[in-house]
């Protein structure tokens, strides 16, 4: 496979937390919405195409490989497929999948800066 991302296919991206992977796949996803509806269909494959790649890359991670994990993420490839590339019989939408990739990069975020679920921050429990 001729990879876009060759330092995360060298096995970088296994070292990156898998909350961190999805919000670096929701990045792209959100890159693919804003260059269709600019009605760049260039920008927006290529967009798309990345996305699919970090996908595959954390199928591809052995850490990801729970039952669990790994049903969420080959339905979330599906439906992704489905919503940009065929009829959409999920019948997702751009903001739908803006608000599900929006969630791992904010958790993402607060285990950076360390704040537990506990909502230490005062964002979480107000």
């Amino acid at each position: 496979m001729n990879f876009v991302h060759k330092e995360l296919a060298a096995g970088k991206w296994q070292n990156l937390p898998f909350l961190e992977q999805m919000a670096n796949i929701g990045s792209e996803i959100s890159r693919t919405i804003i260059w269709k509806n600019k009605g760049n269909a260039d920008y927006c494959i290529r967009a798309f195409e990345r996305a699919l790649e970090l996908l595959w890359l954390t199928i591809d991670d052995p850490k990801n490989h729970t039952r669990a994990r790994l049903k969420e993420l080959t339905r979330t490839r599906e439906a992704l497929i489905d919503h940009f590339l065929c009829e959409n019989s999920y019948s997702t939408t751009d903001k739908c999948w803006n608000r599900y990739f929006l969630q791992f990069a904010y958790a993402a975020n607060l285990k950076r800066r360390g704040a537990d679920d506990e909502g230490k921050d005062g964002i979480l429990c107000q």
